[in-house]
C-alpha cells in the first residue's frame, strides 16, 4: 500500500486546517452564505482533516494511504454536491420528487464516510448508534431508501441539520478563540491566579485545581482536554501536598468536567441547546450559571473538608506567586473573556461575540512587555491550525448525530419513546427523572457530550416537559448527565485522562470521582423542583433558593468527607447532614425550616461533643521539584489501547 510522506502529510494538514479557520473567520465577518454552502464547506473541511489526521482503518497510521485519500476525495465531493446544485435542491419537492441517480450515489457516500470518520474520531459507539437508527428507519420505521436519503441528505433535517449548523456557526469560532487564548499565555495566568488566591490554605493545591479548571474550562469546553492541560501541574502538586493519588486524579477529573457547564463559554452542547430552545446563547448561559457555581462550590468544599480531615497544610506563602504581581504582569489576558461577555450582554450574537474575542486576543498581548511577543507569525498559524483540529471531533459528532436525529424525526420514534417513558414512570415525575438520568449517563458513556445530549433531546426531553418540567430545566437536566458520564464508572474518560498523570488504580479513582462529584448528580433534581435556581421567577425567591441550595451542597460534601466546620463528624452527625442536604433539594418554606433545623442540630452536637481532632499533626507541604520521578503506572488498560 502506498503512503504519503509524513512531511507532505503535515503540510497538507496545516493547509487544510488553516484554510478551515480562515474560511470561518471570513464568514463570521462578512456574513453567512446559504445553509448548504456553510455547512457543506464546514463538513468537507472536517472530513478532509479526519482522513489526514486519523489515517488507516484504526485511525492510528502514521500517514494516509491511497484508500484514505480516496475517502477524502469522496467525502469532499459528497459534502459539496448540494452546494453546487443549490437551484436543484431548492426547486425539488422533498418526499415527493424521487432522488436522482447522482443523489443516491453522493447521499449514500456521505452517510458512509461520515460514519467512518466519526468512528475514527470518537470511537465505535456513535457509528454503531447511527447504524442502528438507520436500520430501524429502513425496517420497523417502514421508510424507503429514497425517503431516508431525502431526509438525511437533501434537506437540512439530517446530516446538514441543526447540530452541524451549530458546529459551523458557533462552536468552531469559540474553539478557535480558545486556541488563541491558550497561546496568549492565559493558561499560566489561570494557574498563578488560583495559586495566589488559594494555594496557602489547607489542601491548597486541590483548591487550585478546582479554580484553575473552572477558569480554563470556560475556554476549553472539553473535560479530557482540560485534564491534560491543567492536570499535568495540579495532580503532581496535590500528591506532593499529601493527597492520595486516586483522590488527586479525581479532583482534577471532576473539576475539569464541570468546565462544560460553566459560563461564559460552555461546551458545544450549550450552543446546540440555544438553537433547540430558539433562544440566545446568553439566555442559556444565564440559567446555567447558578447550577454551575453550586457544582464548583460543592467540589471546593469537598476538597476543603477532606484536607481538614486528614490534616493537610497549604503551600508556604513565600513559594507562591503574589496576586498583585500576577495581575500586573498577566491580568490583562482576562480582557478577551470580558469582551465576549460584554458583547453578549450588548445583545449581539454568540458568533459575533466570539469573533470580537478572537480579534481582541493579539492586541491584548501588546499591553504588557511580558506578553508582547507571544504571537509570532508561526504562533498565529499554529493557533489557526489548533482551532480546526480541536473542532474535528465536535463537527464529526454533530454530522453523525444528524443521522440519528433525522431518523427519529422521520419515523416518529421520539413520540413513541416519550410514551414508553411515561408508561414506565407511571406518569410520576421522580421515576421519569431517574430513568432520564440513567439513560443520559449510559448514552454519555459511549458518545461525546454533544451527540449524547442531542439524542436525549429527541427521546427524553418531551416526556419531562409533558410531566410539567420547565423546558429549560428539562434541557439542562439531560445535559448535566451527558456531561457527568465523563466521571461515571465504568467508562469515565476524564478519570482515564487524570489516571495517566496520577498513576492511581482506575476503579479507586473512578469511585473517588463519583464521591467528589455526587452533588453534581443531585443539582439537576434541585433545579427541576426549584426552577428559581435557573433565574426563573422573582429575585427574592431566586436569592432564597441559592442560599438554601448552597447550604445543602455544603452539607452533602461534609457528610461524604466526614468533616464539618467544627471538626470530624460522628456517625449520627453525618446522617443529620445527609438528611439536611436531601431536604434542601426541594425548595420551600417547610423544607427550608427542616433543613436549617438539621444543620443546627449538627452544629450543636459538634460544639457539645467537641473532642480532640484527628489529624491534628498536619502533613507539611513537601517542597519537591515538579520534575520529580513518579512511580510507573499501574492502571488498567484503557479502551482502544
Amino acid at each position: 500500500m502506498l503512503y504519503l510522506p509524513q512531511k507532505l502529510t503535515g503540510w497538507l494538514i496545516t493547509i487544510v486546517a488553516v484554510s478551515m479557520s480562515v474560511f470561518h473567520l471570513y464568514v463570521a465577518f462578512f456574513g453567512a452564505p446559504d445553509a448548504y454552502v456553510m455547512r457543506g464547506m464546514h463538513l468537507a473541511f472536517a472530513l478532509a482533516l479526519a482522513f489526514l489526521i486519523l489515517p488507516g482503518r484504526d485511525g492510528k497510521a502514521k500517514s494516509p494511504n491511497l484508500f484514505d485519500l480516496a475517502l477524502l476525495v469522496a467525502a469532499a465531493a459528497a459534502s459539496l454536491y448540494p452546494m453546487f446544485n443549490l437551484e436543484y435542491i431548492r426547486m425539488r419537492m422533498y418526499y415527493v420528487d424521487d432522488p436522482t441517480a447522482l443523489d443516491y450515489v453522493f447521499g449514500i457516500t456521505l452517510i458512509l464516510v461520515v460514519m467512518e470518520a466519526a468512528r475514527r474520531a470518537t470511537g465505535l459507539a456513535l457509528t454503531v448508534t447511527a447504524a442502528l437508527f438507520l436500520l430501524y428507519g429502513l425496517t420497523w420505521g417502514n421508510q424507503s431508501v429514497g425517503i431516508m436519503l431525502d431526509q438525511l441528505y437533501l434537506t437540512t433535517e439530517g446530516i446538514f441539520g441543526i447540530p452541524l449548523y451549530v458546529s459551523a456557526t458557533y462552536v468552531m469560532l469559540f474553539i478557535l478563540f480558545g486556541a488563541f487564548v491558550e497561546r496568549s499565555g492565559a493558561g499560566q495566568l489561570f494557574m498563578d491566579f488560583a495559586l495566589a488566591l488559594a494555594g496557602h490554605t489547607s489542601g491548597g493545591p486541590a483548591k487550585v485545581a478546582v479554580i484553575t479548571s473552572s477558569l480554563f474550562g470556560t475556554v476549553s469546553g472539553s473535560a479530557v482536554a482540560n485534564v491534560m492541560t491543567t492536570g499535568t501541574f495540579t495532580i503532581p502538586l496535590m500528591r506532593r501536598t499529601g493527597y492520595r493519588p486516586a483522590f488527586a486524579g479525581a479532583v482534577e477529573a471532576v473539576a475539569s468536567t464541570g468546565g462544560q457547564l460553566m459560563p461564559p463559554i460552555m461546551g458545544a452542547a450549550a450552543f446546540v441547546m440555544a438553537e433547540f430552545l430558539g433562544t440566545s446563547y446568553l439566555t442559556v448561559a444565564a440559567f446555567a450559571i447558578l447550577p454551575a457555581i453550586l457544582y464548583y462550590v460543592a467540589v471546593f468544599m469537598a476538597v476543603h473538608f477532606e484536607a481538614k480531615r486528614i490534616g493537610l497544610k497549604g503551600i508556604p506563602k513565600p513559594d507562591l506567586p503574589r496576586l498583585g504581581k500576577v495581575l500586573r504582569e498577566r491580568g490583562h489576558l482576562f480582557l478577551p473573556l470580558f469582551i465576549i461577555v460584554g458583547v453578549l450582554l450588548s445583545g449581539y450574537s454568540a458568533a459575533y461575540a466570539a469573533l470580537c474575542g478572537i480579534g481582541s486576543v493579539i492586541p491584548t498581548t501588546w499591553l504588557r512587555s511580558t506578553t508582547r511577543y507571544t504571537f509570532t507569525p508561526r504562533a498565529i498559524i499554529e493557533a489557526l491550525e489548533a482551532g480546526a483540529r480541536n473542532t474535528l471531533v465536535v463537527a464529526l459528532a454533530c454530522a453523525c448525530a444528524g443521522i440519528v436525529i433525522g431518523t427519529i424525526t422521520l419515523t416518529g420514534l421520539g413520540l413513541a419513546f416519550t410514551n414508553v417513558v411515561m408508561a414506565a414512570s407511571q406518569n410520576l415525575l421522580l421515576p421519569a427523572l431517574i430513568l432520564t438520568m440513567l439513560a443520559g449517563i449510559v448514552l454519555g458513556m459511549g458518545l461525546p457530550t454533544t451527540p449524547a445530549y442531542i439524542v436525549q433531546v429527541a427521546l427524553l426531553v418531551p416526556a419531562l416537559v409533558r410531566l410539567g418540567v420547565e423546558v429549560e430545566a428539562a434541557h439542562l437536566f439531560v445535559l448535566y448527565f451527558a456531561v457527568l458520564s465523563a466521571i461515571t464508572p465504568p467508562v469515565a474518560m476524564a478519570v482515564y485522562a487524570a489516571n495517566g498523570i496520577s498513576r492511581a488504580g482506575l476503579m479507586e479513582s473512578s469511585w473517588a470521582a463519583v464521591k467528589l462529584g455526587l452533588t453534581g448528580y443531585i443539582i439537576p433534581f434541585m433545579f427541576v423542583f426549584g426552577p428559581s435556581l435557573l433565574m426563573i421567577g422573582e429575585w427574592q425567591v431566586i436569592l432564597g433558593t441559592v442560599i438554601t441550595a448552597t447550604i445543602g451542597v455544603t452539607c452533602l460534601a461534609a457528610a461524604l468527607h466526614n468533616y464539618f466546620f467544627f471538626g470530624h463528624t460522628h456517625f449520627w452527625e453525618r446522617l443529620l447532614l445527609l438528611a439536611a442536604a436531601f431536604v434542601l433539594i426541594n425548595p420551600g418554606l417547610y423544607t427550608d425550616i427542616a433543613g436549617a433545623s438539621l444543620v443546627g442540630l449538627t452544629v450543636a452536637s459538634q460544639l457539645l461533643l467537641a473532642r480532640p481532632k484527628r489529624g491534628e499533626a498536619e502533613i507539611p507541604f513537601i517542597d519537591a521539584p515538579e520534575t520529580q520521578p513518579v512511580a510507573p503506572a499501574t492502571r488498567e488498560r484503557q479502551p482502544g489501547e
